[in-house]
């Protein structure tokens, strides 16, 4: 036997029975931490799965069968315009409103169809930061200067950061700009209007079916709230009359696809979320289908289940780790809550980096982060901080970071990771001196 080669498995042999063999399961903290976890978990599937990464897989799906390589790459590639292609990159994410995980299948389309690192760093950062209902909500709730910094400073980091990342890996860049000469035209098969219209209806579906509660019971974001499933069926019927016409199914297939979810939405209109679980099923169905699965409706399914095993059980893995650490918000997991405010008050370096870190690994779904920070204020913590903590933590996660890592490599994530934390330190060491 080679020693030279085997001391490694012993060594990590040795130290996982280790571990178990020790693991405090007594201890009423380390108990609880397990609790949180499967609670934070039993959360994340119920709340998320479903209506946020459901869509963005077949958003994804649809990115890598009915967008060409050749128009990712002339307009988020490395030779794109870099004022387009960053500029696009760095607003999009107005329009969703998504969590860092919901962003992650959307990031991995368009950076598997050859968008540029950069072009692809910024969107993946700007996308979960920046959306309308997140930033009104800090501005209403946590003051009008929060809500401007967080918006102007998502997007100028975002372009920031992306700019970096090309930077750093500009070898790597040169040679995907290299190549993509050598790809061909645009596919004209479908008019770009009818692709477009596609895709809005997809992206409808997300938005609306995850449209949060606001604490008005009036006004216009209340009404959205009080009407987004029946905006999310508009959508799913415009959706269903493009398969049927553009995509040649018959309306007779999709109106059986149909059916089921129809008739849950009827007779339990009080759980909407069975419909759409039976709207997902009947889709899926239409993709399998003899006639179907070999043509674009196989391509886009085959798609979009590859990146749900590949993205979907990291993320689980990523939430449980997170639970265990940090809880869930207002409960507590091995890290207590008290370190964290007692972390992050004033402005100094050390808060902000505090910050910033907590932010990167605690998981926030969309809209939390606010009511979160609201009580780490009430706490003591600075108004800087805080700042770093709305820049790092919606942008980032730990589920997130597994994620990224089987996208883009493990050097890479761990440039990114740095780049959000330094200038989300940055940008609240900066807020603080003046708020």
């Amino acid at each position: 036997m080679n020693w030279k080669t085997e001391w490694k498995p012993l060594f990590w042999i040795i130290v996982v029975f280790t571990g178990c063999f020790f693991l405090p399961v007594d201890m009423p903290r380390v108990q609880a931490a397990l609790i949180e976890s499967l609670y934070l978990v039993r959360w994340y599937a119920r709340e998320h799965v479903l209506l946020c990464l459901v869509p963005a897989f077949f958003i994804a799906g649809a990115v890598a069968v009915f967008v060409s390589q050749a128009a990712v790459m002339k307009y988020l590639g490395p030779k794109a315009n870099k004022l387009l292609a960053y500029g696009v990159a760095a607003v999009s994410g107005t329009i969703l409103a998504v969590c860092s995980c919901t962003i992650l299948p959307l990031f991995a389309g368009i950076y598997r169809m050859g968008a540029g690192l950069g072009p692809a760093c910024a969107f993946l950062y700007s996308g979960p930061a920046i959306n309308i209902l997140a930033i009104v909500l800090t501005a209403r709730i946590l003051g009008p200067e929060m809500g401007i910094a967080r918006a102007v400073g998502a997007i100028l980091f975002a372009v920031i950061i992306g700019l970096l990342m090309h930077f750093f890996f500009r070898h790597e860049e040169a040679e995907k700009a290299a190549a993509a000469p050598l790809m061909g035209e645009e596919d004209a098969g479908r008019p770009l209007w009818q692709t477009a219209l596609y895709f809005a209806s997809m992206v409808g579906i997300l938005v609306f079916a995850n449209w949060g509660k606001t604490a008005e019971t009036s006004g216009l974001w209340h009404d959205i709230y009080a009407a987004k499933w029946w905006i999310t069926a508009g959508f799913s019927i415009a959706l269903a009359v493009m398969l049927a016409t553009w995509f040649k199914l018959g309306f007779g297939r999709i109106l059986l696809a149909g059916l089921p979810a129809l008739l849950m939405a009827v007779i339990l209109p009080q759980h909407p979320e069975l419909a759409f679980t039976f709207g997902v099923i009947g889709l899926s169905l239409l993709s399998n289908l003899k006639s179907t699965r070999d043509g674009e409706m196989g391509a886009w399914f085959e798609e979009s289940w590859d990146f749900a095993k590949k993205i979907l059980p990291l993320l689980l893995i990523g939430v449980l780790i997170a639970g265990v650490l940090l809880g869930r918000p207002e409960h507590e997991g091995l890290i207590p809550s008290a370190w964290v405010a007692s972390l992050v008050g004033g402005n100094s370096l050390g808060a902000n980096l505090f910050a910033s870190v907590f932010g990167a690994f605690m998981y926030f779904a969309t809209l939390t982060e606010v009511p979160i920070l609201q009580g780490l204020i009430g706490a003591g913590m600075g108004k800087g901080p805080a700042l770093a903590l709305l820049l790092a933590g919606p942008a980032l996660s730990l589920p997130n970071m597994l994620v990224i890592r089987s996208v883009m490599g493990a050097k890479k994530t761990v440039v990114f990771v740095l780049l959000v934390m330094v200038m989300a330190t940055v940008s609240g060491l900066i807020f603080g001196a003046f708020f």
